[in-house]
């Protein structure tokens, strides 16, 4: 009797032992959510591999400037960033698989009939416009949406991997597609590239929850569940009056500032005109395109480690700090070119792909600590002003090669503008606690 009875009090505290283990390790569902975001940014990366390497082969193919590619690449940039702030509005009233799933069909219906092109108008139609508003509704507003929604702990280090999935796409395409525009066509790459963005489109779809309440789950690091909030009608209206609310304030217009000139000493100068400039020290189109992706391993490391300073450390130090290094590294960049790969040309490589964007997870996180629940179309729209900063760049650093016959210039007037960056991030006044919603 006092065996059964000993027994049966010993079985309810052993019965729950099995099941333990299986609620610690289980992966919650917003880090799933984080990499199929990750795979899509890849998915849309591939084509902004291209412009540097189809800058020399389209005025081979076509006999046009490089002002006039550089005009194509300036909307593309342009309306990558103008895009971003309306996408983020829109997956408000539609949901993010649905905006997503769109964006990369457009992205491919771009990069596919470019094959098709012979004229520079219908390369700023596909290249530029289609495109550019493709990749634009995928763009970091897309991963400040996604964060926003799916995590209330981790938000830094999340941005920073969700950024640097940028930079892994240029990883995985850019030796592809410089090898097969050396061995084959420039068009065969552009197929490659729709290609690409199509396969994406299963996945999103299948896999890419709008919310956390869809499955039933809190937000990780959440102590409470959160409803789904309900379609907010008028994504353009509301994009366009959270903006004139943010424009009153100054914070907006450092932060806008600083990004701009971020985009400009990114995607407009290294990634655009990285490789012709290299090629015209006498480096092969696929060695400078290595090079490129060389950029985007570091990055990935960069981005993600700032992400984790950013959750422990001053945001807007850390931005000083990036901007003077990377300005730094400018001046000293027409000295390095040469017709070969040497120790030097690799320090700046790596170190300037650890700064590539690594402002990007303090930026966002300047944005949430002034402007709340607005923050993701905040930062939608000082993601703008990053490519307008590029887009400049893009189309002036192709005018300065064809008017000096080098890019010198280019390198020594972008150093100087992120010195100044520098200098505005330290202006940006701090706010204890973050704000209500602006609209």
């Amino acid at each position: 009797m006092t065996q059964t009875t000993d027994a049966a009090a010993a079985a309810p505290v052993n019965q729950p032992e099995p099941t333990r283990p299986s609620r610690r390790t289980r992966v919650h569902r917003a880090w799933w959510v984080a990499a199929v975001t990750f795979v899509t940014i890849i998915g849309a990366a591939a084509f902004r591999s291209l412009p540097g390497i189809l800058i020399d082969p389209l005025h081979a193919d076509f006999g046009w400037s490089r002002a006039t590619i550089g005009a194509a690449v300036s909307v593309n940039l342009a309306l990558y960033g103008l895009t971003a702030p309306f996408a983020a509005a829109l997956m408000d009233r539609f949901g993010i698989r649905r905006v997503v799933a769109v964006a990369l069909l457009v992205i491919a219906l771009g990069s596919g009939l470019t094959v098709w092109m012979d004229s520079a108008w219908q390369l700023i139609l596909c290249w530029g416009l289609l495109v550019g508003l493709g990749s634009g509704s995928m763009a970091l507003a897309f991963a400040a949406t996604v964060t926003n929604r799916w995590f209330t702990e981790r938000r830094g280090l999340v941005t920073g991997v969700l950024t640097a999935a940028s930079a892994s796409g240029q990883l995985i395409f850019l030796p592809l597609l410089s090898w097969i525009v050396e061995t084959y066509d420039w068009r065969p790459a552009a197929v490659t590239v729709a290609l690409a963005a199509l396969a994406v489109v299963p996945f999103v779809w299948l896999l890419l929850h709008d919310h956390p309440a869809d499955v039933g789950q809190k937000p990780y690091g959440a102590q409470e569940f959160v409803p789904k909030p309900a379609p907010v009608p008028g994504a353009a209206r509301r994009a366009v009056t959270v903006l004139f609310s943010a424009v009153r304030t100054g914070p907006f217009w450092l932060l806008a500032g600083t990004f701009a000139i971020c985009g400009a000493s990114t995607n407009g100068l290294i990634q655009t005109h990285f490789v012709p400039a290299a090629h015209d020290h006498g480096m092969p189109i696929t060695a400078a395109a290595s090079l490129l992706a060389v950029i985007g391993v570091f990055d990935v490391v960069g981005t993600i480690a700032s992400g984790w300073f950013t959750d422990r450390f001053e945001p807007r130090r850390l931005l000083a700090v990036y901007y003077a290094l990377r300005g730094v590294s400018l001046l000293f960049l027409p000295m390095l070119l040469a017709p070969s790969v040497h120790p030097p040309m690799l320090f700046f490589i790596v170190f300037y792909g650890l700064d590539w964007v690594a402002t990007v997870p303090p930026t966002l996180a300047l944005c949430r600590e002034h402007y709340g629940e607005d923050s993701a179309i905040v930062f939608g729209w000082v993601l703008a002003s990053h490519q307008v900063g590029a887009a400049l760049v893009a189309f002036l650093g192709g005018v300065a090669r064809d008017r000096f016959g080098s890019y010198d210039v280019v390198w020594i007037a972008s150093g100087a503008l992120c010195a100044a960056a520098a200098l505005m991030a330290l202006v940006i006044r701090r706010r204890p606690t973050p704000v209500a919603a602006l609209s």
